[in-house]
């Protein structure tokens, strides 16, 4: 062992050791999943924190105002609405995580395709040019009407317009690194592709990825509220933040609450997923991050 070899294996260590507090600095990052985290934690602990069933019906408790008794008041049917915001969390966060992580990985095996191979390419990215072409919430409205009302439906609803996005920012990203001399050297060497793509290429949208996931589930979530809102998304024996405020429409000037309350949990969920998005992309892009060092 030589006096260089040390020096040549320090940097290593101090870039990771650098890249765990820059990602803490952040307070987007921090924010967003403080938010995240309380939401998820409210939606596991529902049996112990609501304050009753969120689908008992209760005509005489019908349309109370917040109270000591029911929190959030009461609905039309006398259902605490307390109780049913905090297990509709349940239903509008896993279509976003669901959402989010069926569209990431089938949207980066298209990608990854239609970049690296380049007879596929165009066929594949005409199919989802077209796809994109169909306004999303209409395509939603459409198959959630043909195939029926079901969480499942509506998750494969609203996963099918976000695909092609993923896909092409994957293939965005494997054109620039399929040119890289590493790339070219291990194909050269005579290394199967499926590893090339998996040792090389796929971990250049590693990144990007993250960022794009936070935004598809804050896109789901937002989504689901809105078919729910327009009485084409979950069934209504099924509480999540669109039903709630879909059943809340005809008693809104007496009895606003039932919109409020699910309404701003949407809005800062949404909110807290996208600023945690933009902090990750903030801390992850390398180009940004030397673009932001130099200004300071």
């Amino acid at each position: 062992m030589t006096a260089a070899e040390p020096i040549l294996a320090a940097p290593a260590p101090v870039r990771r050791a650098r890249g765990l507090p820059r990602v803490l600095r952040n307070p987007g990052i921090l924010i967003g999943l403080a938010v995240v985290a309380i939401v998820l934690l409210a939606a596991l602990a529902a049996p112990l924190l609501g304050t009753g069933d969120p689908i008992l019906l209760r005509p005489r408790f019908r349309l109370r105002a917040p109270s000591g008794v029911a929190w959030l008041g009461t609905d039309q049917f006398g259902r605490d609405v307390y109780s049913r915001v905090i297990y509709g969390a349940r239903v509008s966060l896993l279509i976003g995580f669901a959402v989010a992580t069926v569209s990431v990985t089938i949207g980066t095996l298209i990608g990854l395709v239609a970049g690296y191979t380049r007879i596929l390419d165009a066929i594949i990215m005409r199919i989802m040019d077209g796809v994109m072409a169909i306004p999303s919430i209409l395509l939603a409205i459409a198959m959630v009407t043909l195939s029926g009302a079901g969480i499942g439906t509506v998750i494969v609803a609203i996963t099918i317009p976000e695909i092609p996005r993923v896909a092409r920012l994957v293939r965005s990203v494997v054109l620039t690194v399929r040119e890289e001399p590493y790339v070219e050297a291990a194909i050269g060497v005579g290394t199967p592709l499926p590893l090339v793509l998996w040792r090389h290429v796929l971990p250049n949208t590693i990144a990007p990825l993250i960022v794009q996931a936070t935004y598809i589930c804050g896109a789901a979530i937002l989504t689901e509220a809105i078919l729910s809102f327009l009485g084409a998304g979950i069934p209504t024996e099924i509480p999540s933040w669109g039903n709630i405020m879909a059943e809340g429409r005809q008693s809104f000037q007496i009895a606003p609450w039932i919109i409020l309350f699910p309404g701003l949990c949407v809005a800062a969920t949404v909110l807290a997923i996208n600023i945690l998005g933009d902090g990750l992309r903030d801390t992850l892009d390398p180009r940004l991050a030397r673009r932001v060092g130099n200004m300071r």
